[in-house]
């Protein structure tokens, strides 16, 4: 037999994991009768999450003995999920797949087929059009994408997804780089290994609202450029080179204008006070960018957990069991103490 366990991120899902657990398990029974094979597990991560989520997994977890979950101590973010997900997978196969249903589990069975064979290592979704998406925010992301494939030694396809079918020695090899700052998309193809896209159209979320912001892609955004590219190192020494050749041209054609009597003091003041602004501007830029890879070394050093676990489904088992036993050896004390 072959396990194959489905990793699902969560956070304030209330509204569609109900929709994703039926969708899921129609489209896995259907594959476990066409490969007798395989047996699944689902693997949910509740990442700190302020509505009801936690309480639908606990609901699941009594219904289908398939389903684990792992509750964050608090919101850690996508990225530190998808590391747990993995990190407890037990399965010989391992699927990402977000649980809103814009990652259609319907692709399941044809990525199955990519992977089995051993052709593929991996099978994975990319989407060829952003429908549903503000065209600023599509621009954006495509710009992304340009620059990111430019500055780095490592691609990134634009529109792939983190939906993704993997064998277990792909999974090992990503769970080997245990750095605290994540980019998974990065990751995925930093690691190598043999992948395969399948093109989709976008799909729009059946209920809900999604959690990215913009602010939020940003800086994710920013977060994959600080780890797969020290182009911004390169780009803020190549803004120093260029303001010290042009204050050295400026310098030659003062002490020009000061030889020839061309040069009024007073007229100077605004290209001074220009000037100060400029590269007063320009240091800070280089810092700030020097700051930010500072900042993500001195992370790293600190060796934190990616994640802080609370509570999980054995955990949720033992306790509920324990408030049984109290609540059954209660009526028995009460009753002894009438008596």
């Amino acid at each position: 037999m072959k396990l194959v366990s489905v990793v699902v991120p969560c956070y304030n899902e209330q509204e569609v994991l109900p929709m994703f657990y039926e969708e899921i398990t129609k489209v896995t029974g259907q594959m476990s009768k066409d490969h007798p094979e395989l047996s699944f597990e689902y693997l949910f991560i509740n990442d700190g999450s302020k509505d009801t989520t936690l309480d639908i997994l606990r609901s699941l977890a009594d219904r289908d003995k398939r389903v684990r979950y792992i509750s964050f101590s608090r919101n850690f973010g996508k990225e530190s999920g998808m590391y747990a997900g993995l990190k407890n997978a037990k399965g010989d196969y391992v699927v990402v797949m977000d649980a809103d249903l814009q990652h259609p589990p319907s692709f399941l069975p044809q990525m199955y087929d990519y992977v089995r064979n051993g052709e593929y290592d991996c099978a994975t979704t990319r989407r060829v059009s952003r429908q549903g998406e503000s065209k600023v925010r599509s621009w954006f992301a495509r710009l992304f994408y340009r620059i990111m494939n430019k500055i780095s030694q490592t691609e990134i396809v634009d529109g792939a997804q983190d939906f993704r079918f993997m064998t277990r020695q792909m999974v090992d090899a990503i769970l080997d780089m245990s750095e605290y700052n994540r980019f998974s998309k990065g990751i995925f193809s930093w690691v190598g290994f043999n992948t395969r896209y399948i093109e989709y159209e976008n799909v729009e979320r059946p209920a809900g609202t999604s959690s990215w912001s913009f602010w939020g892609l940003f800086k994710y955004s920013l977060e994959g450029i600080m780890a797969f590219s020290t182009a911004p190192l390169a780009i803020a020494s190549l803004l120093g080179i260029i303001t010290c050749f042009f204050a050295f041209i400026l310098i030659v054609i003062t002490i020009i204008r000061s030889i020839f009597g061309w040069l009024d003091a007073p007229d100077g003041y605004p290209t001074m006070l220009c000037l100060i602004f400029l590269f007063s501007g320009l240091q800070l830029f280089c810092v700030g960018i020097l700051g930010q890879y500072l900042s993500k070394t001195y992370l790293e050093t600190k060796n934190r957990p990616i994640y802080i676990t609370k509570e999980t489904e054995d955990i949720y088992r033992q306790r509920k069991a324990a408030a049984q036993q109290n609540s059954e050896q209660k009526p028995e004390s009460s009753e002894n103490e009438s008596k």
